[in-house]
């Protein structure tokens, strides 16, 4: 099992009795950071253990260091240890790998529990003298809304004078500069504490700012609106402009709609990437790569007189438009299924002044295989070729992998070698009309797949790494009982 145990907000009077009695009978603690004071006074009560501060150094990113802790905490309770963790603060109090590891235990088997101390937010109220039920908004400064909220502000985890200005920038979308806020430092810590009153615009010139950083901001009257778009395409535009001029880049001045092909596709799987890796950060930065795509296509398209940026926002607006009625126009909707059926309705009236003769047209060529095939079957499925349910898909599989099996029977050759190749095929097809009788996307079950395995083959690779031996020295049934349990351990 894992407990987690809360440090308190920095001076040891904060650390709760039953914290202290849980880490003093310990044999296993894993401390989130050292960089707090009360673990500094635990090493003088004898009371030590392992840090992850080494995971902030090899992560691009916070969401990554935790999911990194929270996958080394589970392995360990999965192993049967009984571990300790302790988070500063209160670990119900804006600590992301306590969320985590709760959900993990209840997935993966393993109890989880919490033990509470004083947290950060009580030694930084007392600090600033302010009740919260006075109206308060709590923020992550790593994590901060689109928009400002209405009340007084408290930003925790402001971890550095990068986050800091980060942070400044934020809140000048709403404020002015001379804006009056107070930043505090270790809140409730003897001899550390510090509370200074300075201006917005002076915020990320603190060079006192660290990992025990508060900013709070009272109600504030007047604040201003974000504009509709802070950031036009123009900027962008120009900066491609001037690439492709005859000063610019020689590659960029190379490239065509045809060259740059590759280009679009490996963009549009990175932004799927960091979907699944779930970093906002990253997705951010994937997103630029991908629009920067369009902007390079569009400009291109602008040297040949074809159209440019302005024409493919005001194509895709128009559509947007065009395509949903209920929004704006006068059509009622009961739901999403009308939504769906209005959809479809739009776009088939759209075709009909178009090049396409048959149910199938518009599916790109060059579209991923399983995607194409789920895509091709439900195209034909909208004009009644599909089965009347799930078990039709399945009949249909189990004959697909029986005519597999004749197609192996048969004498080795290249007649053999293509029958193999087209009824894999056909199971392949199959397998996405399944998937797609399920509900489930068949592009993202195969990458699902292919994760699981490089994760598990991985793990098995460190393991025997670690003693001393490589997967070339075992046999098949010594690699298939490191797979049993790398199933199990991922």
């Amino acid at each position: 099992m894992i407990t987690i145990v809360g440090l308190g907000f920095g001076a040891p009077e904060a650390l709760s009795l039953g914290a202290y009695k849980a880490l003093t009978a310990a044999r296993e603690i894993y401390f989130r950071t050292h960089r707090h004071p009360t673990v500094a006074w635990l090493k003088e009560q004898g009371i030590t253990g392992e840090s992850f501060d080494s995971y902030y150094e090899d992560n691009p990113d916070f969401e990554s260091v935790y999911a990194q802790i929270v996958q080394e905490l589970s392995r360990l309770a999965e192993a049967g240890r009984e571990v300790f963790y302790a988070v500063p603060g209160d670990p119900w109090v804006a600590e992301a790998t306590v969320r985590l590891l709760l959900a993990e235990g209840e997935k993966r088997g393993f109890a989880v529990s919490v033990i509470p101390s004083l947290s950060g937010l009580d030694a930084v109220f007392a600090a600033l003298q302010i009740d919260p039920t006075d109206g308060l908004t709590i923020l992550d400064a790593l994590a901060l809304p689109p928009n400002y909220p209405g009340q007084a502000l408290l930003i925790t985890q402001v971890y550095s004078r990068l986050v800091a200005s980060q942070l400044k920038l934020w809140l000048l979308e709403f404020l002015p500069a001379e804006t009056e806020i107070t930043v505090v430092r270790a809140a409730g810590v003897p001899g550390e504490e510090r509370v200074e009153r300075l201006a917005l615009e002076e915020l990320d010139r603190l060079d006192w700012i660290d990992h025990l950083t508060s900013v709070y901001l009272p109600a504030q009257e007047q604040v201003r609106s974000i504009p509709a778009c802070r950031y036009p395409l123009d900027s962008l535009v120009e900066v491609m402009q001037e690439l492709r001029s005859e000063h610019g880049c020689p590659w960029d001045r190379q490239q065509t709609h045809e060259s740059l092909k590759p280009y679009m596709l490996e963009e549009c799987y990175e932004v799927w990437d960091a979907i699944d890796e779930g970093s906002p950060a990253k997705l951010c930065d994937e997103l630029g790569d991908l629009l920067l795509q369009v902007i390079f296509h569009a400009q291109i398209a602008a040297e040949n007189g074809d159209f440019d940026a302005n024409d493919v926002v005001e194509a895709i607006t128009a559509k947007l438009v065009r395509r949903h009625p209920h929004v704006f126009g006068d059509t009622k909707i009961g739901g999403v299924g009308d939504v769906l059926v209005n959809w479809e309705a739009i776009k088939k009236a759209e075709q009909l002044t178009g090049r396409r003769t048959s149910a199938l047209d518009g599916i790109p060529k060059h579209l991923a295989g399983l995607a194409k095939a789920q895509k091709i079957q439900a195209k034909a499925a909208k004009v009644g070729f599909t089965w009347p349910d799930l078990s039709g898909a399945v009949a249909k599989l189990r004959e697909e992998f029986g005519e597999l099996q004749e197609a192996l029977a048969l004498p080795a050759g290249d007649d053999r070698r293509r029958r193999i190749e087209a009824e894999l095929g056909d199971i392949l097809f199959a397998l996405a009309n399944l998937a797609r009788y399920t509900d489930t996307e068949a592009e993202v079950a195969i990458n699902g797949a292919i994760k699981r395995f490089e994760r598990r083959f991985r793990w098995i690779e460190q393991r025997l790494a670690e003693r001393g031996e490589a997967m070339s020295e075992l046999s098949l049934e010594e690699l298939l009982a490191w797979w049993a349990r790398a199933k199990t351990e991922n």
